[in-house]
Parts: C-alpha cells; structure tokens; sequence
C-alpha cells in the first residue's frame, strides 16, 4: 500500500512533532522540579530527624543524670528520716522522770552534750581534762569557770528540763 503524504499533512505531522516536544520538555521540567521539590523535603526531613535523634540522646542523658540525683535525694531523705527517729527516740528517753542530760561548757560556752556523767567525765579527756580529775565547787559565775558541767533533769510536772550546775574541774598547779 502506498501513502502519499501531503504538505499539509506533513505541517500537521510537525506541528504534532513540536507539540509532543514540547509537552515532553514541560513534563520533563515539572518532573525535575518535584525531583527538586523531593530532595530537599527528605533533606528537611532527614535533617528534622537528625536533630530529633540528638535531642532524645540528650534528653536521656538528662533523664539518666535526673534520675541518679533523685535517687541521691531518695537516699539521703531516708537517711534524714533514720536520724528523725533516732533522736525523737533519744528525746522520748530523756524524758522519762528523772533522766538527766550533762553540758559540758567552756567559759561558758556550750561544748557538748552527754546522756551520763560518766560519759561526761570520760570525754572530758578529749577537752583537756584527765577522766579522774577533781571537779570542786562551782564559781559564783559559771562562765567565769574553765570547764563546768550543767545538768539537766526531766521535770514531768514542768514538760521541761530542770537545770542545775554541777562541780567545775578545780586546776592543779595551773592544769585543767
């Protein structure tokens, strides 16, 4: 079979030819611009992940160091309520009738406190005073007094501690 082709149908031919093209061209162009468009949202997004990644790191990080000091906290707070008891079973003891407590003072000055004399008397030692040292009369002013020691004696009927000085360390040849 022959065809014969005329100008005009080979103008039409062309102008299809240069349509084609050029649809191809704008497909091609939009195409390379979702391409583009593609690109940098997976780059924004890898970047936004990226960033997300390092912030969970340092947030756990955190969390992590949080935790530890929470638990320091959890520790000591136990600790502090394990002396709490301690001493409110201390203060119940010494207020029980007739229980007495010994200050130690310095020139009047408190240094320390003592359940017994006897305890009293052995840590005198630590201050500078031997544990079998004479202790005489008090001086009319206890703060004149090198080393005296204050007792303290529950009084129920008063819900307070009675206080009374016992004898001061007397010096021997300038010791105390």
């Amino acid at each position: 079979m022959i065809r014969l082709v005329t100008r005009k149908r080979l103008a039409l031919l062309e102008a299809d030819t240069h349509a084609a093209t050029e649809r191809a061209r704008q497909a091609n162009e939009a195409a390379s611009e979702a391409v583009g468009r593609h690109e940098r949202e997976l780059a924004a997004a890898t970047d936004r992940a990226e960033r997300a990644e390092a912030t969970t790191n340092e947030v756990g990080a955190l969390l992590a160091h949080a935790v530890k000091e929470v638990s320091g906290a959890e520790q000591r707070a136990l600790l502090h309520q394990i002396e709490a008891r301690r001493l409110r079973e201390e203060l119940d003891q010494a207020q029980k009738p007739e229980r007495s407590m010994f200050l130690l003072l310095h020139y009047g000055t408190p240094r320390m406190i003592y359940r017994s004399l006897q305890d009293a008397y052995a840590d005198t030692a630590t201050h500078g005073i031997p544990a079998d040292h004479t202790w005489g009369p008090a001086t009319p002013f206890w703060f004149d007094a090198e080393w005296v020691l204050a007792t303290f004696t529950y009084d129920a009927a008063k819900s307070g501690f009675r206080g009374s000085l016992t004898p001061a360390a007397v010096s021997l040849g300038g010791a105390a």
